[in-house]
């Protein structure tokens, strides 16, 4: 057998396995997010219903493509980068996809039918977010255009930076103003996953950020 041949055998063919995977899974988070946005601004009840179901499906789809990728993490000898920035990676992606359906399973679950301006701002960043995060993943094949990876990274912390003053805002508006404890429960738990979402963004980010470093 030639060097070459043996060179081949052993380098991973990750342009067939862990980038269109982590594409997928951002892919999948971007539609999750688009879901949300019209979730929380549809005025017809069983048209949210129909939209959080679809949801969960695409929540499902979400966890199958994480499993895949440790599989193929755990099969492969040599990776595209390293095993923990791409098990962290495939962890905070799919974190995204787990609060936005935590997020409208509560919705459902409580019955919340009135979507204040804050949920919907919480929703339209963790769009946002989601958007950016599909970006720079795209980006990272080759690693050819670093700055724009390292420009979505920068939008994204910006993003997480505004869930939080919007999350703050929302809590303190909810203890100021609302007089039904169990209501301000609802209410908090459901502006808690959706900030936790942008959080999990921010981590993904930050992920790649690492990349970047260690590639330079």
């Amino acid at each position: 057998m030639s060097l070459n041949s043996i060179f081949q055998y052993f380098t991973p063919k990750d342009k067939k396995v862990f980038f269109p995977l982590f594409e997928q899974a951002a892919n999948n988070a971007v539609v999750m997010a688009t879901i949300l946005v019209e979730a929380v601004n549809t005025t017809n009840p069983a048209t949210r219903e129909d939209l959080i179901r679809q949801i969960d499906k695409l929540e499902n789809k979400g966890d199958e493509i994480t499993h895949q990728l440790y599989l193929e993490l755990g099969k492969n000898f040599i990776t595209p980068f390293d095993r923990e920035d791409i098990h962290q990676l495939a962890s905070a992606i799919d974190d995204v996809a787990d609060n936005i359906q935590g997020a409208a399973n509560r919705m459902s679950l409580y019955r919340i039918d009135d979507f204040n301006e804050h949920i919907k701002k919480l929703s339209d960043l963790i769009l946002q977010g989601s958007i950016e995060l599909e970006k720079a993943i795209k980006e990272l094949r080759d690693l050819k255009n670093k700055r724009n990876i390292a420009d979505s990274c920068i939008r994204i912390n910006s993003i997480e930076n505004q869930a939080d003053h919007i999350f703050d805002r929302a809590v303190a508006d909810l203890f100021l103003y609302e007089t039904d404890a169990i209501r301000l429960i609802k209410y908090k738990e459901i502006l808690s996953s959706l900030e936790t979402a942008t959080d999990m963004c921010e981590d993904a980010a930050n992920v790649m950020e690492s990349i970047l470093v260690k590639n330079a």
